[in-house]
C-alpha cells in the first residue's frame, strides 16, 4: 500500500485550468479575481464582508489588530495550532487558557465563569476543532449578555452549519477567519481570509492588508495633496495612514480558490461519508472511539479517535511506529499550546486542564481527505485494530 497521509489536497484539472488562465491575465497579485473570490466567500458564509490574505495566520493577525488592544485579556483553546493564540501575543494581549469541553472545542460553560470571575476578558477566540462548529446559541448568550468580543477560528469548518448557521457568517461573533492551508477542506496553496458583517472592521483590515495604505479620497487625511492647483483630484495619491503589512493574496491563488469553492460541498460530503465509515467501524470497541459521532454538521477538517492506551499492547509512540511502518500517517492536533517552551517561559503551563490533558494522552487523527478510496480506508481500520490489539 503507497503512503495514506492524515490529509492531502485535491487539486483537478478544473483547478489547473483556472490557475493556468489567471497567469495569463494582466494582474497576477491581488486584483480582480481576489474580489471575485472574496465575493464569493461572502455568498458562501452569509457574511457582508470578506477579506483575502496570504494565510490563515495573517487572518488572525490582521483581525486581532482591530478587535484588540494591548493588555486585553482573551480566553481561548490550548487545543488548536500556535497561530489562534501566537495572534494574541502579536498585539500585546495576554491569552487565558481555557479547558476543552468533551468533543476538543473549548468549554463554553468555563468560558462564562471566567469572565464572571474576571469582568476585564475582553474577548474569546473560539475555534470550531476539527470542523465541528461551537454552540452558536452560546455564543450569541455570551456575546449578548456579557458585551465580550468573540472571534471564531473557521479555519477548520468552512462548509459547517449548525442549524441557520454557517461558518464563517459571524452571525454570533465579530469577525471569522479562514485557512485555505492545503490540508484544509479547500486551499488556494497558501491563503486565508477574513470575514466580518462589520463595514468598520472590514475597511480596516484591507487597509492593513496593505500597508496601512488607502487611495479612498474620504480617508486621505492631507486634503490639500488631493488636488492639485485647479481642484482636479490627484488620481495617483495614496497615503499610509497606520502601520500595516504586505499580507496580499495573489489572484493566481484566488483563480484555484474560486475552482475549489465550487466543489467545497462535495469534498465535504465525501468526508463525512469517510467518518461514517469510521464511526461504524469503531462502535462497539472498548479501546477506541470517535472524538464524537457523525451527524451531517461538522466539515470533517480532522478525524479524531481516542485510545486508551492503558487497554493495549502499545503506547501512543510505539501505535504512531508501527502505524508508519504501515505507510500510514496518522497525526496529534494538537500538543497544547499552553504547553510548549515558548509560551513556559510566558509563565504558562500550570493552567487547571484536565480534559485537555487526557485529550492529548489518547486522542490522534486519522486518515481523513476526499479522494481516500475505500479500499485505502479499509486497510487504515484493518491497521488500526491489528496494531492496538498486538
Amino acid at each position: 500500500m503507497n503512503h495514506i497521509p492524515y490529509g492531502k489536497q485535491t487539486i483537478e484539472a478544473d483547478d489547473i485550468a483556472a490557475i493556468v488562465n489567471a497567469m495569463s491575465a494582466e494582474l497576477l497579485t491581488t486584483g480582480p479575481t481576489a474580489k471575485k473570490f472574496e465575493d464569493a466567500l461572502s455568498v458562501y458564509t452569509g457574511a457582508k464582508y470578506a477579506v483575502a490574505v496570504s494565510n490563515g495566520t495573517a487572518a488572525l493577525h490582521l483581525a486581532s489588530l482591530t478587535l484588540l488592544q494591548k493588555g486585553d485579556r482573551v480566553l481561548t483553546t490550548p487545543n488548536s495550532f500556535l497561530a489562534t493564540s501566537n495572534a494574541i501575543l502579536y498585539v500585546g494581549a495576554k491569552p487565558i487558557f481555557v479547558d476543552i469541553a468533551e468533543n476538543g472545542n473549548i468549554d463554553l460553560d468555563l468560558c462564562e465563569t471566567a469572565i464572571q470571575n474576571d469582568p476585564t476578558i475582553k474577548a474569546i477566540y473560539g475555534v470550531h476543532f476539527s470542523g465541528n462548529l461551537l454552540d452558536q446559541k452560546k455564543l450569541k448568550y455570551l456575546r449578548e449578555t456579557y458585551n465580550i468580543v468573540i472571534l471564531e477560528d473557521c479555519a477548520h469548518s468552512l462548509g459547517a452549519q449548525s442549524g441557520d448557521v454557517r461558518a464563517g457568517s459571524c452571525v454570533n461573533s465579530d469577525c471569522s477567519i479562514l485557512s485555505f492551508h492545503p490540508v484544509k477542506n479547500m486551499t488556494t496553496g497558501e491563503g486565508g481570509a477574513v470575514t466580518t458583517n462589520s463595514k468598520h472592521l472590514y475597511e480596516k483590515i484591507m487597509r492593513l492588508r496593505n500597508h496601512g495604505m488607502t487611495r479612498e479620497e474620504e480617508l486621505c487625511q492631507d486634503k490639500s495633496m488631493l488636488y492639485d492647483e485647479k481642484n482636479n483630484l490627484n488620481t495617483w495619491y495614496y497615503e499610509m495612514t497606520e502601520l500595516g503589512f504586505n499580507y496580499r493574496i495573489t489572484d493566481i491563488q484566488c483563480a484555484l480558490g474560486l475552482s475549489q469553492l465550487s466543489k467545497l460541498d462535495t469534498f465535504n460530503k465525501r468526508r463525512q461519508e469517510i467518518a461514517k465509515t469510521y464511526d461504524a467501524a469503531l462502535a462497539g470497541v472498548d479501546s477506541i472511539s470517535p472524538l464524537y459521532l457523525q451527524d451531517g454538521a461538522s466539515a470533517y477538517h480532522l478525524y479524531v479517535a481516542k485510545v486508551d492506551f492503558t487497554k493495549t499492547q502499545c503506547t501512543k509512540s510505539e501505535f504512531f511506529t508501527m502505524m508508519r511502518e504501515k505507510n500510514i500517517g496518522l497525526m496529534v492536533h494538537y500538543i497544547p499550546i499552553n504547553k510548549q517552551p515558548y509560551y513556559r517561559k510566558l509563565g504558562y503551563g500550570d493552567e487547571y486542564t484536565p480534559k485537555m490533558d487526557t485529550y492529548y494522552a489518547e486522542c490522534f487523527s486519522l486518515p481523513m481527505y476526499p479522494r481516500l478510496t475505500d479500499d485505502e480506508q479499509t486497510y487504515v481500520i484493518e491497521s488500526l485494530f491489528e496494531v492496538l490489539n498486538g
